[in-house]
This record gives structure tokens, sequence and C-alpha cells, in this order.
């Protein structure tokens, strides 16, 4: 064989091998969101109540692109879908469309671990996971009996090749006790332990727990959640999410030499309601991108908030509900889209959330 043959072909070879490394060594992403309380209070069933039905098209349509560029997106479904009537607070039971526009919109997980999911009974909580089940959507956190949880919980989830494990609590259930054969994870440490140790067996790179928990209205998480959260990242978990206070809390990312190690999100605020108290009328998106090389561990890359807000305009004498980005819609070019007294409660809003939610930042 000619001397220059043979080099060719090990230059062809060298080739394909480095090239078989840098394939094997291609870092993979996961991009996840969060966000807090979706609710249906009575001004929002009226507002989307039409002839034909329940129309909330215009909702989520100035946040979709956001929701929609994420790999996994997270959203607490704070309602039951227990069928007519309709009712809000303080036992909700919202309209089939709403959930069928928050599929629409990009949500990918809904969890079902809060102090509502029993509003209606047996008939409600049931009714919530056939429903979420027929739009084929992942939910979690609560369940028609003990068969279905176990072969749902925790919910794995497996994107790029990375294996994402995650969990849902709630501190209660407003005082209605769950009916056999019906299941509500509520916050045990017993049963969290046990679950987290099913979760670890199912080799994940990432464990997330989904606590429904705190004071509501309370801007600062009360020592019960800090407690919480320590022991939850002590026994494993990486990311803590937290929502019931229906107002942001702070989001404590712990770093070590510069890296994020775990991320805790203690309140992420309301993301659609018909709320009036202060500081209900908005919340926060956490945006936290994971990566990993090879087999090598999961890497918490970026952890970001942006804050959404609920803007109410009355068309055809109804007031209507949309979201709006913070972030786009404080520019003063649109004052007079929105007007100025909604662009001065959204600015009030806004200066408060962000006070709040970057409080822990200085401590790491």
């Amino acid at each position: 064989m000619k001397k220059s043959l043979l080099l060719g072909i090990l230059c062809l070879f060298g080739l394909s091998l480095c090239t078989a490394q840098n394939k094997h060594k291609e870092k993979r992403t996961v991009k996840l969101l969060f966000v807090g309380d979706a609710m249906q209070h009575k001004s929002q069933i009226d507002g989307a109540r039409t002839k034909a039905g329940y129309d909330y098209s215009k909702y989520f349509k100035h946040i979709k692109s956001q929701v929609d560029s994420a790999d996994i997106a997270i959203v607490n479904l704070e309602v039951t879908l227990a069928g007519k009537p309709y009712t809000g607070y303080p036992s909700f039971s919202a309209p089939d469309e709403f959930a069928v526009e928050l599929k629409n919109t990009g949500f990918d997980v809904f969890l079902t671990a809060n102090n509502h999911i029993l509003d209606k009974r047996k008939r409600g909580l049931e009714r919530t996971n056939k429903v979420l089940d027929t739009l084929q959507v992942k939910h979690l956190g609560s369940y028609i009996d003990a068969k279905h949880r176990s072969l749902r919980y925790p919910l794995m989830l497996i994107k790029n090749g990375i294996r994402i494990a995650l969990l849902n609590y709630t501190y209660g259930t407003n005082d209605i006790e769950v009916e056999a054969p019906n299941i509500v994870n509520y916050i045990d440490k017993k049963q969290i332990k046990d679950d987290i140790d099913s979760a670890k067996a199912m080799n994940p790179d990432i464990i997330i727990a989904n606590m429904h928990w705190g004071y509501e209205y309370k801007l600062k998480p009360h020592k019960e959640q800090t407690t919480m959260a320590d022991w939850l990242i002590g026994n494993g978990v990486n990311l803590v999410i937290g929502s019931h206070p229906h107002v942001v809390q702070p989001i404590d990312i712990r770093k070590e030499n510069d890296s994020i190690k775990q991320v805790v999100v203690y309140s992420l605020g309301n993301f659609i309601s018909g709320m009036k108290a202060e500081n209900t009328d908005g919340g926060m998106m956490v945006n936290i991108n994971i990566s990993k090389v090879d087999n090598k561990p999961v890497t918490i890359d970026t952890c970001h908030y942006s804050l959404v807000w609920v803007y109410k305009p009355e068309v055809n004498e109804k007031q209507q509900f949309q979201l709006l980005p913070v972030n786009k819609y404080e520019h003063e070019s649109h004052i007079e889209e929105i007007g100025q007294e909604a662009y001065d409660k959204m600015m009030k809003f806004a200066r408060t959330a962000r006070t709040t939610i970057e409080s822990m930042w200085e401590q790491n």
C-alpha cells in the first residue's frame, strides 16, 4: 500500500474518531419554566362567558412565546375542573376551556396538590384528573386512587436525554378531608422522604419539589418554609418551587464556588387571577436552564425571572383579563395602550415584586 494512501486512511479514521468524540461530548440542555397560581374567580368566569361557551383566547397571547420557548413549562392549576355550575372563590370549579387554553399556551405539566383541589370533593378531584388525562397533559399532586399514584408518581420526565423527577405537595385542603380511594399529596416528611427515595431509584439527573405552602399575602417566607426547604435540599432535592401565598416571595439561589447548586423559589405569586388585594395582581415566571455533558452530573446553568401583571380592561361593559409581560409594558410607549391608571398599578406591583424577589441575593 502506498504511503500516501495509508496516510489518507489514517487521517480519515482520525477525523471520524474526533467527530464521534465531539458528538459524544455534546452539551444537552433543558429549559424549565415555572409559573404560579392559575385561578378562576367569578369575575373571570363572567368575563370569559360567550354565547358559544367560554373564551380565554386573549388571556395569555402576550406571554405565549415565552412559554413556548421552554422545553418544559409547569403551572399550578389552583381550581377544580368539576363541571357545571362554574363557581369562583371560595369553592372553585372552572370551565374546561380554561385548562385547554393553558395547554394551548404551551404548558406541559399541571400541578394539582393545592388547597383548592377538594373544593368540589370527590367529584371535583376525579373529574379534574380525568379532564387533564383527556387533554393529554402531564399532571401530579392528586390521584383517583393508589393504583394511579403508584403508576404516575414521582413523575419522571425525560427531555433531551436528561431525567427530571417531579414532586408536588400541599399544606392542606381547607379542612376538607380527602375521600377514599382518592389521594392528595400532603406535606408529610415521612411520605416525602419515601417519595424522594422512589425518585432516586428512577435514576434522575435532577429532583424538583413543587410545594404549596406558606402564608397568604406575606412577602417574606415563614420559618416553616425555610426549614422545609433546607430539609428537602438535605434529602437530595435540587429545585424547590413554591406557591400559595398569592404574592411573590424571594428567590434563594444557593451557590458553591460561583456555581449554582440549588434554587429555592419561595412563592411564584399569582399567575392569573381576579384577586384585588395588594400585591396579588401579578406574579413571576421563573426560567431555570440545566445541562449535562456525557455522564457528568447535571448543572444548573442559569436562573432568572420575569414579571407578569394582570391587565383588566373593560370590553362591551365586561371586565376582561390579559396577562402582560412587565419588562415590555413598563416602557412608557405603552402607557397610551393600557392607560395611565393601569400603568401606575402595574409599576407599583413591579417595584415591590422586584425588591422582594431579590432580597436574598446578597446572601449568596
